[in-house]
């Protein structure tokens, strides 16, 4: 497996809005792009060559608002991008690493992920991410994105 770099940090917030202007008035981080995936809300911020991805739970069946009333907020998982997300987990597999998806879902920005079991990986939420061709351009955003 070829990790290409720490493509985000994903932050369960419970406010999107006020973490993202918190983010631009103390930082000077300014928001790239919001998009809604089932019950959550997620902002995603960029970073050099990563991305900071605010995470907030739309409802009570978002995993985020489970981790939240759980957890409370904070660090909610690393992401990896990976060039080959069906082999990756394979290799996972085969070294017998326990995977919470066995099989990549859709993601942000249209991108393949998957999520291995923070059992296996010193209590830390990993996702796995293969980016689509043209990921990050202006014609991706404009597109697949659903900005908002």
């Amino acid at each position: 497996m070829r990790i290409k770099r720490v493509e985000h940090i994903a932050i369960a917030v419970d406010s999107l809005r006020a973490s993202v202007e918190l983010l631009r008035d103390t930082f000077g981080l300014s928001l790239e792009y919001e998009e809604q995936i089932g019950q959550t809300r997620l902002a995603m911020l960029p970073v050099g060559q990563t991305y900071l991805e605010l995470l907030e739970g739309q409802g009570p069946e978002s995993g985020v608002t489970r981790w939240i009333s759980e957890k409370g907020t904070g660090l909610f998982h690393i992401c990896f991008e990976v060039e080959d997300i069906d082999g990756a987990l394979a290799e996972l597999k085969a070294k017998g690493v326990k995977l919470r998806d066995e099989t990549p879902r859709i993601g942000h920005g249209g991108a393949r992920i998957a999520f291995i079991d923070p059992a296996a990986t010193g209590n830390v939420l990993i996702e796995l991410a293969e980016l689509p061709a043209g990921h990050g351009t202006q014609e991706h955003l404009s597109g697949s994105r659903g900005r908002s």
